[in-house]
């Protein structure tokens, strides 16, 4: 059995660029008709942007993906006085003293807590941002396996609710099986008494009774359910048997429901009339059927 993957999953993975510059690798996927990645990383990776979509169309096929890479410098850096910047705070503090007559308090407490005077010097330069490109694209497999193991989990878990959901539609299908004949008959009989109450009344003299009751039983026959039975039992276990392959299933398994919901309203289209016992247990069969198609089809949208 190959693996099925859900498209909801997280992972995230640390390095080292260098000895002062470390980064953290985290991808977070969630449901989307399409692959579609969204990439948050530093400035000035363009390259590595390209290398990372590259990666992640290999291995993941469906979900919105975000990636972040996030840098963490490790060095010991020195505040940078910004001299220029300084002046001009000292200088307006002056100029407003001396044009309100207020008193020039100024000190290098109030100035140090300006913004923008202190500046931890951290400019990444391009010989960095190459290591942490390579040190990046050396865990992107790493970070796609931790994410697929926790996709693969959350699949199987999905695919052990929707065979149940399965099962349940067959058996339901089945117990249909066992009630139309009695449904069948039960119709027939009710349009031919219907017809023999308008023969006796002076129906119509064109056609005789055995051909109107020839019509009454092809009628019956229309009305008959079986080969719906057949196409739910087929597309139920045509399901089944993606599950079990594995792979890129939600497009598929997405137009396997739409198949099956048709079936059930074929079948509850043509019970509709029968209010015996059994035609009433098909009806809700029938419903039944149609609420966990619904139910697994809520499930299939989490599937890659």
């Amino acid at each position: 059995m190959s693996t099925a993957y859900s498209m909801t999953g997280f992972a995230r993975v640390s390095g080292t660029a260098s000895e002062q510059l470390g980064f953290t690798l985290t991808l977070k996927s969630i449901n989307h008709r399409f692959l579609d990645l969204q990439m948050r990383l530093p400035g000035n990776c363009d390259a590595l942007e390209m290398q990372l979509r590259k990666l992640l169309k290999e291995r993941l096929h469906r979900g919105h993906v975000d990636v972040t890479v996030q840098l963490d410098r490790q060095a010991k850096s020195d505040l940078q006085l910004n001299r220029p910047l300084v002046a001009a705070y000292v200088k307006a503090g002056r100029d407003a003293a001396q044009e309100f007559g207020l008193n020039d308090d100024v000190s290098a407490s109030i100035i140090l807590r300006m913004p923008g005077v202190l500046t931890a010097e951290s400019n990444t330069g391009a010989e960095e941002m190459l290591a942490v490109e390579t040190a990046v694209l050396a865990q992107v497999d790493t970070a796609i396996d931790q994410l697929n193991v926790m996709r693969a989990a959350e699949g199987a878990a999905l695919v052990a609710e929707m065979t149940a959901g399965m099962q349940r539609i067959a058996k339901d299908a089945d117990e249909v099986a066992g009630l139309r004949g009695d449904v069948r008959q039960a119709y027939f009989g009710r349009m031919q008494e219907r017809i023999t109450e308008l023969l006796q009344a002076g129906g119509t003299q064109e056609m005789t009774q055995q051909r109107i009751l020839e019509e009454a039983a092809l009628l019956a026959e229309r009305s008959d359910v079986e080969e719906e039975i057949v196409r739910l039992r087929t597309h139920v276990q045509h399901f089944i048997d993606l599950m079990a392959a594995g792979g890129e299933l939600g497009k598929k398994l997405d137009f396997l429901l739409q198949e099956l919901n048709r079936e059930a309203n074929t079948l509850l289209s043509k019970t509709s009339g029968a209010m015996t016992g059994n035609g009433l247990r098909i009806t809700e069969l029938g419903l039944a059927i149609k609420s966990e198609i619904e139910k697994v089809r809520e499930q299939v949208q989490n599937m890659e």
